[in-house]
């Protein structure tokens, strides 16, 4: 006997793949990285520690200098920057294809932020691929 069914797939089952910023091709244990550039020491801790909860990988610095500097060193696979003027390390992150999210008024929420991240994310992969 078979049981009537109101589920139509047009694509492959792919309810049992990983889903979310995990890919194939990571590395098992290892959480994207995110470097977090923010000159204000308060809500860069506060993104710091959003980010750690949510299972990313976190490296923090307290000014885009520095996080010009340290690019190529930890090879991050997202920059989050806020600050005055994040052009010149926006400039920096450009070469070496690493997605950058600069905080602005429209992500300043937890959620907002989070999501551009994935979003930088899933397409800095659709970009490798």
């Amino acid at each position: 006997m078979t049981v009537p069914t109101s589920e139509q797939r047009r694509e492959p089952d792919r309810r049992k793949l990983a889903r979310g910023g995990r890919r194939p091709t990571d590395k098992t244990g290892f959480a994207p990285l995110i470097l977090v550039a923010d000159e204000d020491d308060e809500s860069g801790h506060m993104c710091e520690v959003i980010l750690a909860k949510l299972r990313f990988a976190v490296a923090r610095v307290d000014s885009l200098d520095k996080a010009i500097t340290v690019i190529g060193t930890l090879r991050p696979d997202v920059i989050v920057a806020r600050g005055r003027d994040v052009s010149e390390l926006q400039r920096a992150a450009w070469p070496s294809g690493v997605p950058f999210v600069s905080v602005t008024d429209d992500i300043r929420e937890p959620d907002a932020l989070v999501q551009a991240i994935r979003r930088a994310i899933r397409d800095g992969h659709k970009k490798d691929h």
